[in-house]
């Protein structure tokens, strides 16, 4: 009986303390190993450069993990993705069967209301199945205004979305 009791303390001794010295070991390195993510995170958003034009003049911005052009040619009523590299100049070949391209309500320097359009873009340069130019027409881009919006798509075979504006 003795025996029991002894043998149930040393075991009740050995769980409380093996708790113990697991949660206070483990949860530093945890904390540690979290901290350097989020700040390395946060430089990579803070060292990220603001975009310039792009080859054409037009606006550059991120679309998905690539750098993308928008420009628009108001007498054609046409406007286009550009994929470009790094380097916000060269074009880079994208697998994509399709862009959607939606902007907000914007007004022509006139005070002309346009209103929100959605417009498809396809692959014009397409080799192997690749592009870097993608081109969508609508009547609304006729309007000399500053266009504001956002471009999704699947791009590389991954969902992508990208906001510019003018």
């Amino acid at each position: 009986m003795m025996y029991t009791k002894s043998l149930g303390l040393l075991l009740a001794a050995l769980i409380v303390t093996g708790c113990a010295d697991k949660g206070t070991t483990d949860a530093p390195k945890s904390e540690t190993a979290q901290q350097p993510e989020k700040k390395n995170e946060v430089a990579s958003k803070e060292e990220h450069a603001p975009h310039g034009s792009g080859p054409n003049g037009g606006v550059v911005f991120d679309l998905g993990k690539y750098h993308a052009e928008f420009t628009v040619d108001h007498p054609k009523h046409e406007c286009m993705i550009l994929f470009i590299g790094n380097d916000e100049k060269t074009p880079v070949a994208v697998t994509a069967k399709e862009l959607t391209l939606t902007t907000k309500e914007t007004k022509t320097k006139e005070g002309k209301v346009v209103p929100p359009m959605t417009v498809k873009l396809f692959p014009q340069d397409e080799t192997d199945g690749k592009a870097t130019k993608f081109l969508g027409t609508d009547p609304g881009i006729g309007n000399v205004a500053d266009f504001e919006g956002t471009v999704l798509g699947e791009v590389d075979g991954k969902p992508s979305q990208g906001e510019f504006k003018e």
